[in-house]
């Protein structure tokens, strides 16, 4: 066991440095091309731009409810559990890109990544608040009150723990295929290149339940009262780990229409997106769950009663991994400020990524990972 951990382990750190590697290799690429391309030119816009900002992603990421047989009796009044084991829905990205255009022929070079992560922690307790059994026994030439309290009450209490996180990373290649469009300062650009995306996520699940305490109560012949309070515990938990890792080719197109001003004095532009790709991965997914019942039922004059399991206990694993084949499509749309070699960007944006990850629990179900909403970032222009 400890071998194969320290395979899993080498492996996950042979790709970060792979990706690294990458990443790195083709930053220091533009940085150089942008720097033979200034020198050769001597005038013009920005060889480079450097671009970081970041964006509120909005999430509609599902994965199977975990409701286990023996939870699905609830007292009335009392919400099921499904509500509460949903997936973070907002997550906060960071992103970056380098892009460059070594010469005024229109090809353009860019490297970019969005990373992302998100938790989300519920501790959902509902229950009932029995009042005490009262009983008024003669006592003499007087009336005796004597109160029997509840020893339990029926509830539901749900605790969970769900974390996410993704990473897409790009490497294009394109050209300005505006043809002087917009009195020569607008752009269209069509790029292909290579998309990598990377989706993880965790579950930690625990459910506890009393679905039917009550007082129960019989009066013998001589005036004693007789109660019963029978109540069960319940139990079950579920442990999720769950991943995506997948590479394709992809395809792109980014225009920019200004329509106020100018470069040099502050300009105004309209821009927009479309981008495709499809990923060749894997998913993997490995789950461990469990529920247990026992029954306490307690007797009159006992502190309590045996214990009688009501659901075996046994532990239910399962491991799965499948090659899988994920479209992906995306959309932006946003404006943009300019000043010589100073950009401020903001909008919206939209990435979708069909039947990305499993989510099922003892069977594969596949689940979408779409991520949308606002963005910003700034940008710098280097050289020209």
């Amino acid at each position: 066991m400890s071998e194969l951990i320290v395979i899993r382990q080498n492996a996950k750190s042979t790709r970060r440095q792979l990706l690294v590697t990458a990443s790195a290799v083709a930053l220091l690429g533009a940085v150089c091309a942008a720097g033979r391309a200034s020198a050769e030119s001597g005038s013009g816009g920005p060889t480079v731009w450097i671009e970081l900002g970041g964006q509120l992603s909005k999430s509609n990421d599902k994965e199977e409810a975990f409701s286990p047989p023996i939870m699905a009796d609830r007292a009335p009044g009392l919400s099921p559990s499904e509500p509460f084991e949903k997936l973070p829905r907002y997550s906060v990205d960071e992103t970056g890109k380098i892009a460059f255009e070594p010469s005024a022929d229109g090809w353009l070079f860019s490297a970019s990544v969005r990373f992302g992560r998100s938790n989300s922690n519920r501790d959902v307790n509902q229950g009932t608040h029995p009042k005490p059994f009262i009983e008024y026994v003669p006592s003499g030439t007087q009336t005796a009150r004597i109160a029997f309290y509840p020893v339990a009450s029926k509830f539901a209490e749900t605790i969970v723990h769900n974390s996410e996180q993704h990473l897409i990373v790009d490497f294009q290649v394109g050209k300005d295929v505006g043809l002087g469009m917009f009195g020569g300062r607008g752009t269209s650009a069509v790029n292909l290149g290579v998309r990598y995306a990377q989706f993880r996520s965790s579950s930690n699940i625990v459910l506890n339940s009393d679905p039917d305490w009550h007082f129960t109560y019989k009066y013998l012949p001589n005036g004693i009262v007789l109660l019963h309070q029978a109540f069960h515990t319940n139990r079950a938990n579920l442990e999720a780990e769950r991943s995506f890792h997948g590479i394709g080719p992809s395809l792109s197109w980014n225009g920019s229409a200004p329509f106020i001003g100018n470069p040099q004095d502050g300009e105004l532009s309209f821009d927009g997106g479309l981008n495709g790709a499809v990923l060749f991965g894997r998913q993997r997914v490995n789950v461990h769950h469990q529920s247990s019942g026992q029954y306490r039922p307690l007797e009159p004059g006992a502190n309590a009663g045996p214990f009688y399991l009501t659901h075996p206990p046994t532990p239910v694993n399962r491991t799965r991994s499948h090659s899988v084949t994920v479209p992906n499509f995306g959309v932006s749309a946003g404006l943009s400020y300019r000043m010589e070699n100073f950009k401020l960007s903001a909008g919206y944006r939209a990435d979708f990524f069909f039947g990305a990850m499993d989510g099922g629990i003892d069977a594969r179900k596949t689940y979408d990972r779409n991520f949308y909403g606002p963005f910003a970032a700034v940008s710098i222009g280097i050289g020209g």
